[in-house]
């Protein structure tokens, strides 16, 4: 049945580039939340009620066919640790698998702050998120989340059974990736490229 890992932690932390590794390594299928942050933005104007709305139902509906069609997947995610609904939402996310016989990762990726700073403007990060272009916007909205929210959970906090916190501030996202298949016992699937990662 299908497995899911959630790659969590704050922005540029490096979720995006160590999914990727993950994903090459296992041949899962991968799901930014840029992805559907970037279609609704586009579609619906940045932080309109319909954005909102249309982004949810895009990473909830990519979740049920993952669960249906027996796809392992790999998501990445921004975390407020501090606000309940965020729990509740990821714990949903992953009774969805769990109930239907798959399995559930949780990695939690931190970095110090001067290392994030530095990966928020790789021109690898431009050419995938759009929406971080505008740098000066990009780098006031890290340092303000930051300041407002707890993007790592604190030592000793474990939320699910399967969760693993990883500071990647001085590794190559191969290097977090096989800790994570490590750790997790995690195989490789047998897929062509084009069934995992076609047109990226």
């Amino acid at each position: 049945m299908a497995k899911l890992i959630i790659i969590c932690g704050p922005q540029a932390v490096g979720k995006m580039t160590v999914a990727e590794s993950l994903r090459d390594k296992l041949k899962y299928n991968m799901m930014m939340n840029h992805d559907s942050i970037e279609v609704s933005d586009r579609i619906f104007g940045f932080g309109t009620p319909a954005q909102k709305e249309f982004n949810a139902a895009f990473r909830e509906k990519a979740f049920d066919l993952a669960v249906k069609h027996n796809v392992d997947f790999i998501f990445t995610y921004v975390c407020a640790f501090e606000m309940p609904q965020e729990r509740a939402y990821l714990s949903k996310v992953a009774d969805l698998f769990t109930d239907n016989g798959g399995e559930f990762y949780f990695v939690e990726l931190r970095a110090s702050l001067e290392a994030r700073l530095e990966r928020n403007e790789t021109p690898h990060r431009m050419e995938r998120k759009a929406s971080k272009r505008d740098t000066a916007w990009s780098r006031a909205n890290l340092l303000s989340d930051a300041e407002k929210h707890k993007l790592n959970s604190d030592d000793g906090e474990i939320w699910f059974q399967n969760h693993i916190k990883i500071d990647n501030t001085n590794l190559r996202p191969d290097e977090a990736a096989d800790i994570i298949i490590e750790k997790f016992g995690l195989t490789a699937n047998e897929k062509e490229e084009k069934e995992y990662r076609f047109g990226v």
